[in-house]
Order: C-alpha cells, then sequence, then structure tokens
C-alpha cells in the first residue's frame, strides 16, 4: 500500500492538471509539505517536558521551545524532517559537559508544535524568530533543518551568530523536488506547474533553493558532516555546498547513517565550538 498510494498521488495530480495546472501545483505543494510523523512520542515525552521553556508564537504557530541552561554560550539546535528535539538528546549530554546553554525548538507539524505542514521558508521563519528570542552564537542543524539555517543567514543574516554546524544536510531543492516526481510518478506538465507556484508564492525560482548559493557570501566558520552511504541525503549535497562556503571544514564518514549520534560525532561538534 505504502508504494501505491504515492502512484495514485500522482495520477490525480495528472488529471487535475488537465483542468487546472495551479490547482494540480496547489493540491502537490500541499502533499509534499504535509507532515506525516515527528509527534512526540510517549517514550520522548518525560525527556522534553522536563526542558519546556516557552512558546512562542509565528507565522501563525505555535512553536515549543527547549532549555537545557548552562553558562557558556547558547547553541541552537534544529532538527529535520519529521523528526523533533528529541534527536539531540545525545548532543545535548556532550554539550551540557561542556557548560553550554542549549535551546532547540519543534518545527510546525512536528513535536509539540502547533500545525500540519512545513516548508523552506515557514522553517526560515521559524528559526528568525528563535534566533531573535534567544541570541545564540552557535547554530546546529541535521538534515532539513541544515539546509533551513543556511537558508535563514542567506536571507537574513545574525552578526551575533559565528558557527554553523551541518550534519547530512541535502542541498538543491530542485533535486528533493526530482524525487518527489520519481515517487509519485506525476508528469512535467505538474512539475512545471510546481515551479510556477513556487515562484509566484515564495518568489524564488526553484533552482535558488540551494544550500550551495545560500553560502557563497558567507563568511562565518562551518563544519559540515555527512556520510557517504546516506541513503536520505546525498553525499554530494555537503561536497557541494563545502565547495562553496570559504569559511567551512568538511568531515565526511562511512557507515554512520544519516542521523548521526555517535560519540565521535558530537565530539567533534564541540570541539568545533570551542575552538
Amino acid at each position: 500500500m505504502n508504494k501505491i498510494t504515492p502512484k495514485l498521488y500522482g495520477k490525480y495530480f495528472n488529471l487535475l492538471a488537465l483542468f487546472s495546472k495551479k490547482k494540480a501545483a496547489q493540491k502537490a505543494f500541499e502533499v509534499f509539505s504535509t507532515v506525516r510523523k515527528g509527534r512526540v512520542l510517549p517514550q520522548q515525552q518525560e525527556y522534553l517536558n522536563r526542558a519546556k521553556d516557552q512558546v512562542l508564537e509565528i507565522a501563525g504557530h505555535r512553536l515549543q521551545t527547549y532549555r537545557w541552561p548552562g553558562t557558556k554560550e547558547t547553541v541552537l539546535l534544529v532538527h529535520g524532517w519529521e523528526s523533533n528535539s528529541f534527536r539531540w538528546r545525545n548532543l545535548i549530554g556532550f554539550l551540557q559537559e561542556a557548560n553550554y546553554d542549549i535551546v532547540a525548538f519543534d518545527a510546525p507539524g512536528h513535536g509539540y508544535s502547533s500545525g500540519k505542514n512545513l516548508h523552506l521558508p515557514l522553517y526560515g521563519q521559524c528559526i528568525r524568530k528563535v534566533i531573535e528570542t534567544y541570541d545564540p552564537k552557535y547554530l546546529v542543524g541535521h538534515s532539513l533543518g541544515g539546509m533551513a539555517i543556511l537558508y535563514t543567514e542567506y536571507n537574513w543574516p545574525n552578526k551575533n551568530v559565528e558557527k554553523i554546524v551541518t550534519i547530512g544536510s541535502p542541498s538543491e531543492f530542485h533535486e528533493i523536488l526530482d524525487h518527489y516526481q520519481e515517487l509519485l510518478g506525476f508528469n512535467d506538465r505538474v512539475l512545471k506547474a510546481f515551479e510556477a507556484y513556487g515562484l509566484e508564492r515564495f518568489g524564488f525560482d526553484i533552482r535558488h533553493f540551494s544550500s550551495s548559493k545560500f553560502v557563497a557570501d558567507n563568511h562565518k566558520k562551518g563544519l559540515l558532516f555527512h556520510d557517504e552511504l546516506d541513503v536520505l541525503a546525498p553525499f554530494h549535497a555537503s561536497e557541494k555546498v563545502h565547495a562553496r562556503w570559504k569559511g567551512s571544514r568538511f568531515v565526511r564518514t562511512k557507515g554512520l547513517g544519516h542521523s548521526m549520534h555517535q560519540p565521535e560525532i558530537n565530539e567533534q561538534i564541540v570541539a568545533f565550538l570551542e575552538e
């Protein structure tokens, strides 16, 4: 059923586009941005409930934030697609040992935050709001969270942010969209309508949603992690970002997967922040 259902969506979009390409694009975007998992699970509740901080309002959403206080600089942690702030539990332990002030939040549609949909411009607005509220010096993002951080820095650079870490993050939105088209099997008529809808709604050509473009003029220090065998975000994504980001350092791994919760990764992140 999991294989059949996406194809049914694709056939529906193809049919709808014969009558209205814009409606087909709107429906395709709605399905694309719908969050299907990532809410707080029972085994995650106790850990997150102890750290609940403010609820911030932005773009019609209520964002749940978390804080693990420390006496050193503030580090903001930004999770990926269909995840939540619990995914940072291992890194948080290392940061607490180093006595950093740690902040995280659940994106719209994730964790305890409101909503059912998430897209990159919305995530960027949320990150900007959290940065303005907590004034972090360091940003760490996993997967889509890393891409969203770079998008935020590109659109609303913050002079107080000094270092950025991304972990297994995608780079080119057009590659994500190509995968979406392949998964659902919709035709190029729908694809072009989707691209036109994105330009009309967000003012960006699809190919400008690109981390490698976002970092072209970024002069802050960066640390990028990516596993060669990552099946969710292509390894070449971070290679491309590193090539354009003059202040970045690239750590390639093999066999650590997409999540990268391993102690050796967390130790390197803390070491980078302390340089």
